[in-house]
């Protein structure tokens, strides 16, 4: 049977905790979803009719909400808010008053020209942890523009170090910056939360689409700070161990991760080639990386004459890291990704069962996030405002002034 919320949510961490998000698109929800996942009751609040505009992110073939929405929306509520109305933004305040978290990924100034501003919202509760993704940070030359995931890759360098050698900048397949933007608020929201239950307070969080990307750089900022070494495309390879890169067997391609001495003497003896273990070119960690294109032909001359699942019990059997290049479906179909809970049987539109990437982390001998269908655009605008202690004359009346709005059924 799927996952429901309420079958989940009072064991978790985080139940009885409000978010109301203001981001939208991916790092913003993703920030929600994890805290979603622990317990928190998560209440987009939207823009009316569109709400959030990754409602339109559709690919052929898509029917009802986005796949892409639904992945990073499930178990939220929805309610819509026109903040620029007067009575839009009193409707915010009063949900603020009784809320724990607040997050907003707008372009740096318009929450302060909107009137809600950290600092103004904290008044009306001064326990508020306020959490602000933009794209390059809240200072800088640089503060006031606006951030994409791409665009942030490029500027933080990770596109030049993305390919293959002597090729061109090459985008990762998947949002780093967006994804990791959306971890790293999560992360800032629970140390201001610790902080809280210590002092009572609350705090501002900020991080950026710039920060989650030049965090990726550790080891290439680490050779640069060093040297003053750039780094560069390397395929698959490690700019720092060889070998530790993907191989091509004769069905497919097999990762191998010599990152030790004990595992490179284990490759050579796998491979049947012990004498490499004296090669001058490879007999040193430093010899091996200086000479990785010999290497790597070496090794994908012996490995091409076998197949992906020969090779992988070969290297099982000797302790040496290895395993195959998955696609997506081979990555998701596997019982061991189903087996630490990062694919999970969530609710679907009209109860049926649906398929859904899981929280991260396992807690308490525990895989199973709370879940629960993505809502509709403002879905929840009556139901959250009647658990704020709004009477039913003023929801009707902010309904009529267009302030709010509600789905229909």
């Amino acid at each position: 049977m799927p996952v429901t919320n309420a079958e989940n949510i009072a064991h978790l961490p985080l139940a009885g905790v409000k978010v109301l998000e203001l981001s939208q698109i991916m790092a913003g929800p993703t920030c929600g979803l994890m805290l979603a996942d622990l317990g928190a009751e998560v209440i987009k609040v939207e823009k009316y009719p569109g709400g959030d505009d990754a409602r339109n992110y559709r690919q052929h073939g898509d029917n009802g909400l986005p796949p892409s929405f639904m992945m990073l929306n499930r178990g939220k509520k929805s309610i819509c808010i026109d903040l620029r109305t007067e009575q839009g933004r009193d409707t915010l305040k009063r949900l603020v008053s009784s809320a724990d978290i607040l997050t907003e990924n707008f372009r740096l100034g318009v929450m302060e020209k909107l009137g809600l501003s950290y600092d103004e919202l904290k008044k009306h509760n001064p326990a508020l942890i306020y959490c602000s993704i933009t794209g390059y940070g809240r200072t800088g030359p640089l503060a006031a523009k606006g951030g994409f995931d791409l665009i942030l890759q490029a500027f933080a360098g990770i596109l030049s170090v993305t390919g293959e050698v002597g090729g061109g900048p090459v985008k990762p397949g998947v949002s780093i910056a967006d994804v990791n933007a959306g971890i790293l608020a999560a992360f800032g929201i629970l140390g201001a939360y610790i902080h809280r239950l210590k002092s009572g307070t609350g705090q501002r969080v900020d991080t950026s689409l710039l920060q989650a990307s030049i965090q990726q750089t550790y080891w290439f900022a680490a050779g640069y700070f060093s040297s003053g070494q750039i780094g560069k495309p390397s395929g698959t390879a490690h700019p720092l161990i060889a070998p530790y890169q993907t191989f091509q067997c004769s069905n497919g391609q097999l990762a191998l991760g010599g990152a030790n001495h004990a595992n490179w003497v284990r490759i050579t003896e796998v491979l049947g080639h012990p004498e490499w273990q004296e090669d001058s070119r490879f007999n040193l960690p430093a010899q091996r990386l200086a000479n990785r294109v010999d290497l790597e032909r070496l090794i994908n001359a012996v490995m091409s004459e076998r197949s992906v699942d020969d090779w992988l019990a070969r290297f099982d059997a000797a302790g040496v890291p290895a395993g195959p290049v998955q696609n997506i479906g081979q990555a998701l179909e596997h019982e061991q990704t189903r087996a630490v809970g990062m694919v999970i049987d969530a609710e679907g539109p009209g109860g049926q069962k649906q398929r859904a990437l899981g929280l991260p982390v396992i807690l308490d001998g525990q895989a199973s996030p709370a879940t629960g269908m993505p809502p509709r655009v403002g879905q929840h605008t009556t139901e959250v405002l009647r658990s704020a202690g709004f009477e039913e004359s003023e929801i009707a009346s902010l309904l009529a002034a267009g302030a709010v709005f509600e789905a229909q059924s």
